[in-house]
Protein backbone atom coordinates (compact mmCIF):
# COMPACT_ATOMS: atom_id res chain seq x y z
CA UNK A 1 0.00 0.00 0.00
CA UNK A 2 1.36 3.39 -1.03
CA UNK A 3 -0.72 6.41 -0.08
CA UNK A 4 0.82 8.77 -2.63
CA UNK A 5 0.17 6.33 -5.47
CA UNK A 6 -3.42 5.90 -4.33
CA UNK A 7 -4.09 9.65 -4.09
CA UNK A 8 -2.40 10.31 -7.44
CA UNK A 9 -4.43 7.70 -9.31
CA UNK A 10 -6.67 9.76 -11.64
CA UNK A 11 -9.04 6.84 -12.26
CA UNK A 12 -10.00 6.18 -8.63
CA UNK A 13 -13.43 7.17 -7.31
CA UNK A 14 -13.78 9.87 -4.67
CA UNK A 15 -11.83 8.82 -1.58
CA UNK A 16 -13.72 8.64 1.71
CA UNK A 17 -11.98 9.96 4.82
CA UNK A 18 -13.54 8.68 8.05
CA UNK A 19 -13.44 11.47 10.64
CA UNK A 20 -11.93 10.26 13.96
CA UNK A 21 -12.74 6.69 13.04
CA UNK A 22 -16.19 5.17 12.77
CA UNK A 23 -17.33 6.88 15.96
CA UNK A 24 -21.07 6.31 15.56
CA UNK A 25 -20.45 2.79 16.84
CA UNK A 26 -17.45 3.36 19.10
CA UNK A 27 -15.60 6.16 20.93
CA UNK A 28 -13.99 8.63 18.54
CA UNK A 29 -10.23 8.19 18.04
CA UNK A 30 -10.39 4.71 19.59
CA UNK A 31 -8.91 1.47 18.29
CA UNK A 32 -12.44 0.11 17.94
CA UNK A 33 -13.56 3.11 15.84
CA UNK A 34 -10.55 2.66 13.56
CA UNK A 35 -11.05 -1.12 13.34
CA UNK A 36 -14.66 -0.58 12.30
CA UNK A 37 -13.58 1.87 9.61
CA UNK A 38 -11.23 -0.80 8.29
CA UNK A 39 -13.90 -3.50 8.46
CA UNK A 40 -16.31 -1.28 6.52
CA UNK A 41 -13.75 -1.00 3.71
CA UNK A 42 -13.10 2.73 3.90
CA UNK A 43 -10.08 4.32 2.26
CA UNK A 44 -8.64 6.72 4.81
CA UNK A 45 -9.15 7.31 8.53
CA UNK A 46 -8.47 10.67 10.20
CA UNK A 47 -7.03 10.66 13.72
CA UNK A 48 -5.89 13.39 16.11
CA UNK A 49 -2.43 13.11 17.64
CA UNK A 50 -0.97 14.68 20.78
CA UNK A 51 2.39 14.24 22.55
CA UNK A 52 2.63 13.12 26.16
CA UNK A 53 5.03 14.62 28.68
CA UNK A 54 7.37 11.63 28.27
CA UNK A 55 7.60 12.03 24.50
CA UNK A 56 5.07 9.41 23.40
CA UNK A 57 1.94 9.92 21.30
CA UNK A 58 -1.75 9.34 21.96
CA UNK A 59 -5.01 9.95 20.11
CA UNK A 60 -7.11 12.90 21.30
CA UNK A 61 -8.73 15.85 19.59
CA UNK A 62 -9.35 18.29 22.45
CA UNK A 63 -6.85 20.19 24.57
CA UNK A 64 -7.99 18.19 27.61
CA UNK A 65 -9.37 14.73 28.26
CA UNK A 66 -12.58 16.05 29.81
CA UNK A 67 -15.04 15.40 26.96
CA UNK A 68 -13.79 11.92 26.09
CA UNK A 69 -12.47 10.59 29.44
CA UNK A 70 -13.78 12.87 32.19
CA UNK A 71 -10.38 14.31 33.13
CA UNK A 72 -9.57 18.01 32.93
CA UNK A 73 -5.88 17.24 32.44
CA UNK A 74 -4.00 17.87 29.20
CA UNK A 75 -2.28 14.83 27.70
CA UNK A 76 0.84 16.98 27.29
CA UNK A 77 1.08 17.07 31.12
CA UNK A 78 0.71 13.31 31.56
CA UNK A 79 2.78 10.22 30.83
CA UNK A 80 1.80 7.67 28.23
CA UNK A 81 0.92 5.18 30.99
CA UNK A 82 -1.32 7.70 32.72
CA UNK A 83 -3.19 8.65 29.55
CA UNK A 84 -3.67 5.17 28.11
CA UNK A 85 -5.21 3.79 31.30
CA UNK A 86 -8.15 6.19 30.93
CA UNK A 87 -11.40 4.75 29.59
CA UNK A 88 -13.18 6.56 26.78
CA UNK A 89 -16.78 7.71 26.68
CA UNK A 90 -18.85 6.33 23.83
CA UNK A 91 -19.29 8.09 20.47
CA UNK A 92 -18.25 11.77 20.67
CA UNK A 93 -18.05 11.80 24.45
CA UNK A 94 -19.59 14.18 26.93
CA UNK A 95 -21.63 13.33 30.01
CA UNK A 96 -24.50 11.96 27.91
CA UNK A 97 -22.33 9.06 26.70
CA UNK A 98 -21.30 6.18 28.97
CA UNK A 99 -17.77 5.06 29.69
CA UNK A 100 -16.73 2.10 27.55
CA UNK A 101 -14.02 -0.51 27.87
CA UNK A 102 -12.05 1.29 25.18
CA UNK A 103 -9.03 3.23 26.43
CA UNK A 104 -7.10 6.16 24.96
CA UNK A 105 -4.84 4.47 22.39
CA UNK A 106 -1.19 5.13 21.74
CA UNK A 107 -0.12 6.00 18.21
CA UNK A 108 2.10 2.91 18.21
CA UNK A 109 -1.00 0.74 18.72
CA UNK A 110 -2.79 2.54 15.91
CA UNK A 111 0.06 2.04 13.46
CA UNK A 112 0.20 -1.67 14.24
CA UNK A 113 -3.57 -1.93 13.71
CA UNK A 114 -3.68 0.00 10.45
CA UNK A 115 -0.53 -1.29 8.76
CA UNK A 116 -1.39 -2.39 5.19
CA UNK A 117 -5.11 -2.08 5.97
CA UNK A 118 -6.05 1.61 5.67
CA UNK A 119 -4.38 4.95 5.03
CA UNK A 120 -4.16 7.49 7.86
CA UNK A 121 -4.67 11.24 7.82
CA UNK A 122 -2.63 12.45 10.79
CA UNK A 123 -3.98 15.60 12.39
CA UNK A 124 -0.97 16.38 14.59
CA UNK A 125 -2.22 19.11 16.90
CA UNK A 126 1.13 20.90 17.28
CA UNK A 127 3.16 21.38 14.11
CA UNK A 128 6.49 21.28 15.92
CA UNK A 129 5.75 17.66 16.89
CA UNK A 130 5.39 16.47 13.29
CA UNK A 131 9.08 15.49 12.92
CA UNK A 132 8.81 13.15 15.92
CA UNK A 133 5.61 11.56 14.61
CA UNK A 134 7.25 11.14 11.21
CA UNK A 135 10.22 9.41 12.82
CA UNK A 136 7.86 7.01 14.60
CA UNK A 137 6.01 6.23 11.37
CA UNK A 138 9.33 5.46 9.68
CA UNK A 139 10.50 3.27 12.57
CA UNK A 140 7.30 1.20 12.45
CA UNK A 141 7.37 1.09 8.65
CA UNK A 142 4.10 2.88 7.86
CA UNK A 143 5.50 6.19 6.60
CA UNK A 144 4.16 5.53 3.08
CA UNK A 145 0.68 4.86 4.47
CA UNK A 146 0.17 8.15 6.34
CA UNK A 147 -0.10 11.82 5.48
CA UNK A 148 0.79 14.98 7.33
CA UNK A 149 -0.81 18.39 6.84
CA UNK A 150 -0.34 22.03 7.79
CA UNK A 151 -1.30 25.49 6.58
CA UNK A 152 0.65 26.85 3.63
CA UNK A 153 0.08 30.60 3.69
CA UNK A 154 3.53 32.17 3.73
CA UNK A 155 7.01 31.59 2.26
CA UNK A 156 8.08 30.69 5.79
CA UNK A 157 5.52 27.86 5.81
CA UNK A 158 6.87 26.61 2.49
CA UNK A 159 10.44 26.68 3.78
CA UNK A 160 9.42 24.73 6.90
CA UNK A 161 7.62 22.06 4.87
CA UNK A 162 10.57 21.62 2.53
CA UNK A 163 13.08 21.45 5.36
CA UNK A 164 11.18 19.30 7.84
CA UNK A 165 8.93 17.05 5.74
CA UNK A 166 10.19 17.17 2.18
CA UNK A 167 13.39 15.10 2.58
CA UNK A 168 11.46 12.12 3.96
CA UNK A 169 9.26 11.45 0.92
CA UNK A 170 6.04 11.12 2.92
CA UNK A 171 2.69 12.38 1.68
CA UNK A 172 2.15 15.99 2.76
CA UNK A 173 -1.05 17.97 2.29
CA UNK A 174 -1.01 21.75 2.51
CA UNK A 175 -4.14 23.67 3.47
CA UNK A 176 -4.94 26.57 1.14
CA UNK A 177 -7.51 29.30 1.75
CA UNK A 178 -9.18 30.25 -1.51
CA UNK A 179 -11.31 32.79 0.35
CA UNK A 180 -8.38 34.73 1.81
CA UNK A 181 -7.26 38.16 0.68
CA UNK A 182 -3.90 36.65 -0.29
CA UNK A 183 -5.40 33.62 -2.06
CA UNK A 184 -3.32 34.22 -5.19
CA UNK A 185 -0.13 34.14 -3.12
CA UNK A 186 -1.22 30.96 -1.34
CA UNK A 187 -1.94 29.32 -4.68
CA UNK A 188 1.50 30.26 -5.97
CA UNK A 189 3.03 28.62 -2.91
CA UNK A 190 1.02 25.43 -3.48
CA UNK A 191 2.09 25.11 -7.08
CA UNK A 192 5.67 25.82 -6.07
CA UNK A 193 5.48 22.93 -3.59
CA UNK A 194 3.54 20.71 -6.05
CA UNK A 195 2.06 18.27 -3.51
CA UNK A 196 -0.01 15.23 -4.47
CA UNK A 197 -3.07 16.61 -2.65
CA UNK A 198 -4.26 19.95 -1.29
CA UNK A 199 -7.01 20.79 1.21
CA UNK A 200 -9.20 23.73 0.20
CA UNK A 201 -11.01 26.30 2.31
CA UNK A 202 -13.55 28.28 0.30
CA UNK A 203 -16.70 30.39 0.44
CA UNK A 204 -18.51 29.22 -2.68
CA UNK A 205 -18.29 26.36 -5.13
CA UNK A 206 -17.14 28.90 -7.68
CA UNK A 207 -13.95 29.38 -5.67
CA UNK A 208 -13.13 25.73 -6.43
CA UNK A 209 -14.23 25.61 -10.08
CA UNK A 210 -12.14 28.71 -10.81
CA UNK A 211 -8.93 26.84 -9.94
CA UNK A 212 -9.77 23.14 -10.36
CA UNK A 213 -8.41 22.90 -13.91
CA UNK A 214 -5.11 24.38 -12.75
CA UNK A 215 -4.86 21.79 -9.98
CA UNK A 216 -5.80 18.98 -12.35
CA UNK A 217 -3.13 20.04 -14.84
CA UNK A 218 -0.56 19.95 -12.05
CA UNK A 219 -1.72 16.51 -10.92
CA UNK A 220 -2.82 17.77 -7.49
CA UNK A 221 -5.90 16.11 -5.98
CA UNK A 222 -8.39 18.30 -4.12
CA UNK A 223 -9.54 17.52 -0.58
CA UNK A 224 -12.56 19.10 1.14
CA UNK A 225 -14.31 18.59 4.48
CA UNK A 226 -18.09 18.34 4.75
CA UNK A 227 -17.95 18.01 8.54
CA UNK A 228 -20.71 20.16 10.00
CA UNK A 229 -18.40 22.14 12.25
CA UNK A 230 -15.82 23.12 9.65
CA UNK A 231 -17.56 22.74 6.27
CA UNK A 232 -17.43 25.63 3.82
CA UNK A 233 -20.20 27.31 1.84
CA UNK A 234 -23.00 25.25 3.35
CA UNK A 235 -21.54 22.00 1.97
CA UNK A 236 -22.21 20.09 5.18
CA UNK A 237 -22.71 16.46 6.15
CA UNK A 238 -26.20 17.27 7.39
CA UNK A 239 -27.16 18.72 4.03
CA UNK A 240 -25.48 15.82 2.21
CA UNK A 241 -27.45 13.30 4.23
CA UNK A 242 -30.65 14.87 2.91
CA UNK A 243 -29.42 15.51 -0.63
CA UNK A 244 -26.06 13.90 -1.46
CA UNK A 245 -26.15 14.97 -5.12
CA UNK A 246 -26.44 18.61 -4.11
CA UNK A 247 -23.46 18.44 -1.74
CA UNK A 248 -21.07 15.57 -2.45
CA UNK A 249 -22.11 15.33 -6.10
CA UNK A 250 -21.45 18.99 -6.82
CA UNK A 251 -18.10 18.87 -5.03
CA UNK A 252 -17.04 15.83 -7.03
CA UNK A 253 -18.20 17.47 -10.26
CA UNK A 254 -16.12 20.54 -9.32
CA UNK A 255 -12.98 18.40 -9.16
CA UNK A 256 -12.86 17.35 -5.52
CA UNK A 257 -11.70 13.73 -5.18
CA UNK A 258 -11.14 13.38 -1.42
CA UNK A 259 -13.88 14.18 1.12
CA UNK A 260 -13.71 13.93 4.91
CA UNK A 261 -17.04 13.15 6.53
CA UNK A 262 -18.84 11.94 9.63
CA UNK A 263 -21.18 9.92 7.36
CA UNK A 264 -18.61 7.65 5.74
CA UNK A 265 -20.98 4.82 4.84
CA UNK A 266 -23.37 7.19 3.07
CA UNK A 267 -20.58 8.90 1.15
CA UNK A 268 -19.03 5.56 0.20
CA UNK A 269 -22.34 4.26 -1.13
CA UNK A 270 -22.90 7.50 -3.03
CA UNK A 271 -19.40 7.58 -4.52
CA UNK A 272 -19.58 3.89 -5.43
CA UNK A 273 -22.89 4.39 -7.21
CA UNK A 274 -21.54 7.37 -9.14
CA UNK A 275 -18.40 5.46 -10.11
CA UNK A 276 -20.45 2.48 -11.25
CA UNK A 277 -18.38 -0.04 -9.34
CA UNK A 278 -16.39 -0.90 -6.26
CA UNK A 279 -14.24 1.68 -4.54
CA UNK A 280 -11.89 -1.02 -3.36
CA UNK A 281 -11.08 -1.97 -6.93
CA UNK A 282 -9.18 1.31 -7.23
CA UNK A 283 -7.68 1.25 -3.74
Amino acid sequence: MNYRDYISNPSRPCAVVVHRGFWEGAPENSLLAIARAIAAGHDIVEIDVRRTVDGEFVLLHDDTLERMAGSKKRPESMTLKEVTKLRLRDRDGGEANVLTRERVPSLNEVFELTRDRIFIHLDVKHREVIPEVLTLAQAIGVDQQVDFWADLQTPRDLAWIREVVGPHGVLFMPKTHLNAADAATQLDLVFDLAPAVCELVYDTLGDITAVSDRFAAAGIALWCNTLDGVACGGFTDTAARDNPDDIWGRLIDAGVSVIQTDHADLLRAFATDRAGGSLMAAS
